[in-house]
């Protein structure tokens, strides 16, 4: 359901700390009557109010009319975004540089050009500074728009200088828009569906890509450029599950904000995404050792968030994800369930603010830690946060995978009769969504044989699941199974009468060990 205004005025509220507050009244009070301070009455009911209504509202503000007060909250709205630019004008460099820009544009309809000149001056140098290439491209042509007016003694010098910033600066706010867009179709595409199934899609995607990408030179692209280019990349080579590829984008990417630090305190948020990426990519390739330095130097990085509350909300989202991977690398799912208190609290603060498939992931993922530590209660508890998620098209893959692994939970709670009932309905849900192949297929195939008629027909049926799915996990398109849930060790370990969490924490002292990927087994199995 959409928010209504009334809800982004009351969550602007109390949003803001107490030094915003102090200052809002001081820049809200600056040039008003007593008449037109009704809006300050409402805005301290809301903040003192834990639960708002417009009829109470009214009831305790009786200056305020029934018929005034959807203006009144539309004004106060106003009012607070205007206090709030004035207040994070020196915070944030946008701000500061649009403000320039609109100190020239009055000044130029004053007729001043000089003193126009000279705030798009200021305003150009904190563009180029930053990096700004749409906002620098403005500059330009409003300078360009002056001298056209304005003859002034450097004219003739001025036009080629203007003519080939404005070309240059065309070509790589272009190159952003291009590289911007298509790393955002991309993303939308993995929302809806995650990785690529099977070779039509993977056949779709590839052909998707390559029509889209045009010639250029990196060196054209300009920092962000480069950025969006990356973000790209990336965004392709996760979908086909080329982690390689993705590594190495993810790579660049992040060195490219260590190159050019100066526009990592301006791009804060993408700075994050490109570590996260790198993180993601080196978790799939199973490269413990690159993994736990690069968490590590972004555990360290706390100091990034100060001061930003949605750098802070998006530094910490990443935080959590990884930790929890982390503690699937190690098999550590005791230690894991330990942060769940914490992400659960997380959660809680931003949820008004994070993305829907944001809640779903982390859903799916405290869903697996309880997994892997042997609470299938809990694991059904959070795995039903993620199959009652109205939106089912959001992300499709977790969707059928978090059903799989209720039915899994379930038959280790010994529910047969309820796993015979829900087969039948996830059965449906996967051929609905084109999920239906060969890991789920055989998953499928060996829960329907309940109930076993004895111990050794169990045995016999792990067995043969297992050899499947060893055999399965090679496949490039079928491994995509194991990257959301690992079947394979929940077999190896009912077939040794050992949990989960220690065949998996073996297989992972054995790669550390060795230095190879053991984590799918060949196919002689156990």
């Amino acid at each position: 359901m959409s928010k209504s205004s009334s809800d982004h005025l009351i969550e602007l509220i109390h949003s803001l700390s107490k030094a915003e507050k102090r200052n809002f009244k001081l820049y809200a009070k600056r040039n008003s009557s007593q008449e037109d301070l009704k809006f300050i009455l409402l805005f301290d009911y809301i903040d003192k109010s834990s639960c708002y209504s417009d009829a109470e509202a009214l009831a305790k503000i009786p200056e305020i009319k029934k018929e005034q007060l959807s203006n009144i909250k539309a004004h106060l709205y106003k009012q607070l975004l205007a206090g709030l630019r004035i207040l994070n004008t020196t915070k944030y460099t946008q701000i500061e540089i649009r403000e320039y820009i609109d100190y020239a544009v009055i000044l130029l309809n004053k007729g001043f050009y000089h003193q126009a000149l000279k705030q798009l001056e200021k305003a150009g140098q904190l563009a180029k500074n930053g990096g700004y290439n749409i906002l620098a491209l403005e500059v330009v042509e409003l300078e360009k728009i002056i001298e056209s007016q304005f003859i002034t003694k450097t004219l003739s010098q001025r036009a080629d200088y203007l003519t080939n910033q404005s070309s240059s600066k065309e070509e790589q706010v272009s190159y952003s828009v291009f590289f911007s867009n298509l790393s955002l179709q991309l993303h939308a595409l993995y929302l809806k569906v995650g990785f690529v199934r099977d070779e039509k899609e993977n056949l779709f995607v590839q052909q998707f890509f390559q029509s889209k990408m045009i010639a250029f030179k990196i060196q054209d692209l300009g920092f962000e450029g480069r950025i969006y280019y990356y973000n790209a990349m990336v965004s392709y080579n996760h979908i086909i599950q080329d982690f390689v590829m993705c590594y190495k984008y993810a790579r660049q990417w992040v060195d490219l904000f260590y190159e050019n630090p100066e526009y990592i305190d301006s791009r804060k948020e993408i700075f994050l995404r490109a570590q996260h990426n790198l993180l993601g990519a080196l978790f799939h390739l199973r490269d413990y050792k690159r993994f736990k330095e690069v968490f590590a130097k972004y555990d360290s990085e706390k100091d990034i968030m100060k001061g930003k509350e949605n750098i802070e909300q998006v530094y910490l989202l990443y935080l959590h994800m990884n930790r929890i991977n982390q503690y699937y690398f190690e098999g550590n799912f005791d230690e894991g369930i330990k942060i769940v208190p914490e992400i659960l609290s997380f959660i809680e603060r931003y949820q008004s603010k994070m993305d829907e498939h944001q809640i779903v992931v982390l859903n799916y993922k405290i869903a697996c830690l309880y997994f892997g530590s042997g609470d299938n209660k809990t694991t059904i508890r959070y795995l039903n946060k993620v199959i009652q998620f109205k939106d089912s098209s959001l992300r499709e893959d977790i969707q059928c995978f978090a059903r799989i692994l209720n039915l899994i939970s379930h038959f280790e709670l010994g529910n047969n009769e309820l796993v015979e009932y829900q087969v039948k309905s996830v059965y449906r849900f996967l051929i609905k969504m084109g999920e239906l192949h060969g890991v789920q297929k055989e998953i499928f195939f060996f829960l329907r044989q309940l109930p076993f008629s004895s111990l050794t027909d169990v045995r016999k049926a792990f067995k043969v699941l297992h050899r499947k799915l060893v055999k399965l996990a090679q496949d490039p398109y079928e491994k995509r199974a194991f990257l959301y849930l690992d079947i394979i060790s929940w077999l190896e370990c009912k077939l040794g009468n050992r949990t989960v969490q220690e065949v998996i924490r073996e297989k992972f002292e054995k790669e550390i060990q060795t230095g190879s990927k053991l984590y799918f087994p060949k196919e002689e199995g156990v």
